[in-house]
């Protein structure tokens, strides 16, 4: 089941999907793999289950929200985060799975055979959510090494003051919709000749599932209820993300229209790269030259860490191309306890101009080691 296996892999969608995205690839998928369709196939209900079980958690912003800071562990019973409430994913039967198959696309009175057979599925009516926004957040090594607070500007759709969001004009009202009666659908009788007559619910076509009419919209907004406009957002990053990561906050996307829900903000991280460090997961890399003789004789030196300095030890004999461990020096881990380190690669430093006096100094030197400097050997030995 996919209790080990990536949700969105799963849907095979990214991690920056949106909600209709996410419900597209599920409809395909539970239609596919659908046991009616599927008579005595073992393999097709196995997937059918598992398609359910990932859009149990992704097509719920709540859950989704805590999938991606704490991965299946946050459902599992007695996994990591105390299955936040005891519900468990991990095993959903073939019954959980039809029942979340009708809840997505039927509910009652045989609506999601119907759509099964391509007559299309239940539909809610009232305000609709706005959609997601998707900005890029540049960061620098530092501030994933720190986490960091951060408040930008976001262009998007905001409910409009004038009306107050309702698409109306000022000191008028919206009217329930006489088609569906405010219910925002309709419902159709369908022939399924020797299957029977079943009911089939779709948005009502006049007021276009809201359940309202405006007979004299806003000028403001035109009747959409939202205009564009620029928002402040603060953003706490925790610390140790990385390029490709995103930050998903809820209510903070376009405004629904007429008055409906915001969607969410998806705010996409990226690492600035760094001048001097080299980053290997939570591990840090970088080149330090020294001299020969500290390479040789040994030394203290100071080398540039994320958060300052720190001296390093330079062991007698120290060889170029040499990894030192700083422990404890690199980024704190995204998910759970601990620090990577910092790597340092000494280059021991030859001078390309040499003054009068290195020269006299270097070539007693060399002089002295004739007889000590290995001959030819196979590279890496």
């Amino acid at each position: 089941m996919a209790g080990s296996r990536d949700y969105y892999e799963v849907l095979g969608v990214g991690r920056d999907a949106s909600d209709d995205d996410i419900k597209k690839a599920y409809r395909e998928l539970a239609f596919k793999y659908h046991p009616d369709k599927n008579p005595d196939d073992p393999a097709a209900e196995e997937k059918f289950k598992e398609v359910a079980e990932a859009h149990e958690v992704l097509g719920d912003s709540e859950k989704r929200g805590r999938y991606d800071q704490f991965g299946a562990a946050a459902f599992n019973q007695g996994g990591a985060g105390g299955g936040f409430g005891g519900a468990d994913f991990s095993h959903m039967d073939l019954n959980d799975a039809l029942n979340a198959f009708m809840r997505s696309f039927g509910g009652g009175g045989g609506g999601g055979l119907s759509d099964l057979f391509g007559f299309g599925g239940q539909t809610r009516g009232g305000p609709q959510r706005g959609s997601d926004v998707r900005i890029r957040l540049r960061l620098t090594l530092e501030e994933i090494a720190t986490g960091v607070r951060k408040k930008i500007k976001v262009t998007k759709f905001v409910h409009c003051k004038e009306c107050h969001g309702s698409g109306a004009k000022p000191g008028t009202s919206p009217k329930t919709c006489t088609t569906c009666r405010g219910a925002g659908q309709v419902q159709t009788q369908r022939s399924m000749g020797m299957l029977g007559t079943f009911m089939t619910t779709t948005p009502c076509p006049t007021c276009r599932g809201t359940g309202q009419v405006i007979d004299d919209p806003c000028p403001r907004c035109v009747g959409k209820g939202f205009v564009r406009a620029k928002e402040t957002v603060e953003i706490d990053v925790p610390v140790g993300v990385s390029t490709g990561n995103y930050i998903p906050i809820n209510g903070a996307g376009n405004a629904g229209p007429r008055g409906g829900p915001s969607g969410r903000l998806l705010v996409v991280l990226e690492e600035i790269p760094h001048k001097i460090f080299e980053r290997h997961g939570d591990n840090v890399l970088l080149e330090l030259p020294v001299s020969i003789a500290t390479a040789a004789l040994g030394g203290s030196v100071e080398v540039p860490t994320l958060d300052g300095k720190a001296r390093l030890k330079i062991p007698a004999g120290t060889q170029s191309g040499q990894l030192l461990k700083m422990r404890g020096k690199g980024i704190p881990h995204h998910r759970g306890f601990g620090t990577g380190d910092q790597f340092v690669s000494v280059a021991v430093w030859v001078p390309k101009r040499p003054s009068s006096d290195e020269k006299k100094l270097l070539k007693k030197l060399g002089d002295i080691q004739k007889k000590n400097v290995p001959g030819p050997r196979r590279p890496g030995r």
